[in-house]
């Protein structure tokens, strides 16, 4: 029997098992984020063998690539002249690529961070996105509390955010986005909030009914939807506590709830959720949910003295019924 999630309009059945890896392909790793391209092709950035693993939409296998150059695969952002930026934040880089894994162009220095909380690009980014402009936006990320926003040819502009709980602070800068009025979103995941800014770093507003926002996809059109992945408690007081995620949650522009994806629980039946860490849409409203679940189921094992469990999955298809 099929599993279908969400209310009022917002209704998907889960393909759990949709990704098709041929043998020795399997992810065994976490799925840190997720992009699709114009065709509905998936990609899903990974931390296993094989960083990129590329699907069409009904999860036939096409091709792997980034072997050998990623070192902690984290952000995905597919750009709309056909080519995909990769956020590594273990390299402390970010790289435009082809769709076929050819390196453009590379933004940081690889595996040589700037000064931890010195402000200065990068410490551990974590994702990059485009302005209607062309402009490029780095959240950066574990090992800063900033975001840097670069020109059409790569010169830095500005940066702006420090550590801390006021607006236009962050404690840990974890997704960005731009809608298509130029704004700019960004997942303070440890504060449990959505900042927007406008396109010059000006604080706007902030959505805060969430709980630990790790990832983000706004449709490109205007008034488009915003979904959140949420990946929920992760403490030892607080990893049962029920209605706080992992989930998916979507909501209109203007930060209106309007459907919540995802049982109470973190769980591995289908239809729960893990770690919510990426997410992306296709043309037909299909979600696509990249887990880091071997990072946080793990931590429940090890907490237990348990073994992982085999067959974790790290990557669902949420197929739009309503």
């Amino acid at each position: 029997m099929s599993v279908v999630l969400g209310t009022d309009g917002f209704r998907y059945e889960v393909q759990d098992n949709w990704a098709k890896l041929p043998p020795g392909y399997e992810f065994s790793a976490d799925v840190a984020a997720v992009g699709v391209d114009k065709h509905d092709n998936v990609y899903a950035f990974n931390r296993g063998k094989h960083p990129m693993c590329v699907f069409d939409r009904e999860g036939n296998f096409l091709r792997s690539w980034g072997e050998e150059i990623f070192v902690r695969p984290h952000g995905v952002f597919m750009a709309p002249d056909e080519t995909i930026w990769l956020t590594d934040d273990g390299d402390h880089t970010v790289r435009q690529c082809t769709l076929d894994g050819k390196v453009l162009v590379t933004f940081g220095i690889p595996g040589k961070p700037a000064p931890y909380m010195s402000g200065e690009p990068f410490h551990r980014c974590t994702h990059t996105a485009l302005s209607p402009q062309g402009d490029l936006y780095i959240s950066d990320g574990y090992g800063n509390a900033r975001v840097h926003k670069f020109s059409p040819n790569g010169k830095l502009l500005f940066s702006w955010g420090e550590s801390g709980t006021d607006p236009g602070q962050f404690n840990i800068p974890h997704n960005i986005c731009c809608g298509a009025d130029g704004w700019v979103y960004v997942a303070d995941r440890e504060n449990h909030r959505v900042q927007v800014f406008d396109g010059s770093g000006k604080y706007e507003c902030q959505w805060v009914n969430m709980h630990r926002p790790s990832g983000l996809y706004m449709e490109p059109q205007p008034e488009g939807r915003f979904y959140v992945g949420e990946i929920g408690p992760d403490m030892a007081v607080n990893i049962d506590v029920p209605n706080c995620g992992p989930r998916v949650s979507i909501y209109s522009h203007k930060g209106e709830l309007l459907a919540r994806l995802g049982h109470m629980h973190a769980g591995l039946a289908t239809g729960q959720f893990i770690s919510p860490h990426g997410l992306a849409v296709d043309s037909r409203g299909d979600i696509y949910v990249g887990e880091v679940s071997f990072t946080n189921w793990g931590r429940r094992c090890r907490a237990r003295g348990e073994p992982l469990p085999p067959g974790l999955r790290s990557l669902q298809k949420l197929v739009k019924v309503s």
